[in-house]
């Protein structure tokens, strides 16, 4: 596969999303995957951060948003052309490369209008009567066009309405047939009928074009050059010069100067919704600097998108990095509950009822016969350690001992040790620059049926830091339940030593009569022996607010 891969966890990722994220991006890259990316949704918490500088490991790349872009469907080599450029230059970049919209830039390639082949021949082919004689362009483009040469007058770049006769009749019938229209807006082509040519020199006509690479003669030349009639001389046949003509029209002439655009970091949604309603057959896109950056039509909906997503310690589109629904998901690896999104095709889905992400993580090293490096074991025994509290959480099993005692020595750190400073150094909310920093570090969003509601938890040693708050923390929960559009907020603050949870709660009052813990005070709960979200948490909250 070609595709960019990007391991990434939850949004509100804590050690165990960007860990895992991490530690499998590199196990990837062990089998032979050189396009795999460590990704998080979020920034680091502190604790995260704590451990990442310890071990020597940079974070992983930040993706707020992989929903696709543009650009992600944009091919970067436009066919353009210039306003300068000639009716018969734009046929030929049509016909070379099999476009049907030519976008037309200024000197600094910036577009300034579009030439689509449909309207082109639409106005061109099917003319109304007042334009079958309509020629604009100038002096200078049609002697190019005629590969003429000059033998009267003089070459200009200014674009002329210039109404078309050819000369092939008696100069009576001819004289006759130019008599209505302005002597300055003819352009009288003929080949070597000199009765003709001194007929328009002496009518005073802007332009006699000569074909079949005659001449005029030198008496009718002084005549010409004293009525101020320009003389062009082309190789080309009558029939051909005609045609030839009206090519050299310049497309400026032709360019619409309206036209859809759109920008390359624009949602690529919002290209399909302009293709789909404008009516028109293709977008013009540009840069940020507003230079073009290529042509987007239906077809460019069509192509892949160049990345896709594993997802790690998560398994439900509503905890997953913005945008994921829009990109493909190849694999799955968590310890939660099911809620995952329905896939085109199967994936490698990977859910262990473990005490983290990293177990299954590192369980695969195992298995496969990798050891990971010192900074990479470290890692996978910080999510453990802080996914299972040290251990001490009722999601923790055999296997979380069995991979702790295998990591130990390939981190080379201790485990309880470890923890110890991790925890010491990183607990708490003045680890965090505000109140509502703290409570989202760790923030989930769930739903009981129809209602929805989100559960942080925050690990402290002791309890008084939480009182000291517990009012600034209420109202920074009601701010979060509005923000998110949630039916309740919670907050778990978990003791790691006492291993006791005191749950504030906004939203849903009547929670205190099913709750099934003592309430302190009002919102407030004590849960003694209650340390994980996962597994006793949610678990009784979906039980209590689907009963509500």
């Amino acid at each position: 596969m070609n595709k960019q891969i990007y391991v990434i966890g939850h949004r509100n990722p804590d050690t165990d999303s960007i860990a895992s994220a991490i530690a499998y991006a590199a196990l990837k890259r062990h089998q032979g995957y050189r396009n795999v990316t460590a990704a998080m949704a979020g920034r680091p918490n502190p604790q995260t951060s704590y451990i990442l500088n310890r071990l020597g490991v940079k974070p992983p790349l930040y993706l707020a948003d992989v929903r696709p872009k543009v650009r992600d469907v944009l091919g970067r080599s436009p066919v353009t052309a210039g306003v300068d450029q000639t009716l018969r230059e734009a046929l030929e970049l049509f016909h070379q490369h099999g476009i049907r919209v030519l976008p037309v830039v200024n000197d600094g390639r910036e577009p300034v209008g579009v030439v689509s082949l449909l309207k082109l021949s639409e106005k061109y082919l099917v003319a109304g009567t007042g334009r079958k004689r309509g020629v604009d362009t100038s002096l200078q483009a049609l002697a190019t066009a005629l590969e003429a040469d000059f033998l009267s007058g003089s070459s200009s770049d200014q674009v002329e309405h210039l109404h078309l006769f050819i000369g092939a009749m008696v100069e009576e019938s001819f004289t006759g047939r130019i008599a209505g229209y302005d002597p300055a807006t003819l352009l009288i082509m003929t080949g070597d009928r000199p009765s003709i040519q001194q007929a328009a020199i002496e009518r005073g006509v802007r332009l006699l074009v000569v074909t079949g690479g005659f001449g005029v003669s030198g008496p009718l030349l002084r005549q010409a050059a004293a009525a101020g009639v320009t003389i062009l001389s082309t190789p080309f046949d009558t029939a051909t010069a005609a045609w030839m003509c009206r090519l050299s029209t310049p497309l400026s002439c032709f360019t619409e100067p309206k036209f859809e655009r759109i920008g390359v970091a624009e949602p690529l949604e919002h290209l399909r919704l302009k293709l789909l309603h404008s009516g028109e057959p293709a977008v013009v896109v540009v840069e940020e600097d507003g230079t073009l950056a290529g042509v987007a039509t239906k077809s460019s909906l069509l192509r892949q998108i160049p990345y896709a997503l594993i997802l790690v310690d998560h398994n439900e589109l509503g905890q997953a990095v913005s945008g994921a629904e829009a990109v493909e998901i190849l694999e799955v690896i968590d310890h939660h509950k099911l809620g995952n999104p329905p896939t085109n095709h199967p994936i490698t889905f990977m859910v262990a009822p473990v005490g983290s992400t990293c177990t299954v993580v590192a369980t695969l090293y195992r298995e496969r016969g990798i050891e990971p490096e010192p900074a990479i074991a470290g890692l996978l025994l910080a999510g453990i350690m802080t996914d299972t509290v040290i251990l001490k959480s009722p999601t923790t099993t055999s296997r979380d001992h069995e991979i702790v005692a295998w990591l130990e020595p390939l981190a080379g750190l201790e485990h309880g040790a470890f923890a110890r400073d991790i925890f010491a150094s990183c607990s708490g909310f003045s680890a965090h620059a505000t109140l509502e920093d703290a409570l989202r570090s760790d923030f989930k969003h769930f739903n009981a049926g129809e209602t929805l509601f989100g559960v942080g938890q925050v690990e402290v040693v002791g309890f008084d830091e939480f009182f000291e708050l517990k009012d600034a923390l209420r109202e920074t929960l009601r701010k979060v339940k509005e923000a998110d559009k949630l039916h309740m907020a919670g907050l778990m603050v978990t003791d790691i030593y006492s291993e006791t949870t005191l749950f504030l709660a906004e939203g849903k009052n009547e929670l205190a009569h099913l709750m099934g813990y003592p309430q302190k005070e009002p919102h407030l709960y004590e849960l003694k022996g209650v340390m994980s979200r996962k597994k006793q948490m949610v678990p009784h909250l979906l039980k209590v607010l689907g009963a509500l």
